[in-house]
């Protein structure tokens, strides 16, 4: 039986990120079915942003998150919830972000910087890091998470894969997401 320490699990990210890869069970092959990805799934990564935000925008509690000034945006911010509009500055600002986190899970290596980014995604959303005024609770979190994961399984079954390839990339995907929900909810812990 292998030994973890558990007190260590909550102040070293590596460790963590380590522990959590044996864990689950994320081997090289897993991480090079996510970067083989790549390529087929970059096209597709406008389309899966809009689904995002257009799911967000559809409950007032999720799309109130995006009226306070967000974190690196320097533009005009919204009035108010009803005036938020999905062609607004500050939410095009916000789809960048998604976007390039969407081509860092299928284009970088996961190393220490990326770990560190994968950590960092899910502190920007309370008020440790980023904006004070953004505090999205953790159930809202959880359900983004679940969408994304839905849409991606979708996308992937959509770009009829050989059958090894798409099971492969199925399996992956859905490893790597279960430690960024790890790495999300962690900052939601007292």
């Amino acid at each position: 039986m292998k030994h973890i320490d558990e007190e260590k699990l909550e102040v070293d990210l590596s460790y963590r990120f380590q522990y959590l890869v044996e864990f689950i069970g994320i081997t090289e092959d897993d991480l090079g079915a996510v970067h083989g990805a790549a390529g087929i799934l970059a096209p597709l990564v406008p389309a899966l942003v809009d689904a995002v935000y257009d799911q967000l925008f559809t409950y007032d509690c999720t799309k109130r998150h995006f009226v306070p000034r967000q974190s690196g945006y320097e533009g005009e911010i919204p009035e108010s919830l009803e005036s938020l509009t999905l062609d607004h500055e500050m939410i095009q600002f916000r789809k960048q972000h998604l976007a390039r986190y969407l081509e860092s899970l299928v284009t970088r290596p996961y190393d220490a910087k990326m770990v560190e980014y994968l950590d960092m995604v899910g502190k920007i959303h309370t008020p440790k890091a980023g904006s004070k005024d953004l505090d999205v609770p953790l159930v809202q979190m959880n359900a983004l998470m679940g969408f994304v994961s839905t849409a991606l399984i979708s996308t992937i079954l959509g770009l009829n894969l050989e059958r090894e390839t798409e099971v492969k990339t199925l399996v992956a995907f859905n490893k790597l997401l279960w430690v960024q929900n790890d790495l999300i909810t962690r900052h939601y812990q007292a």
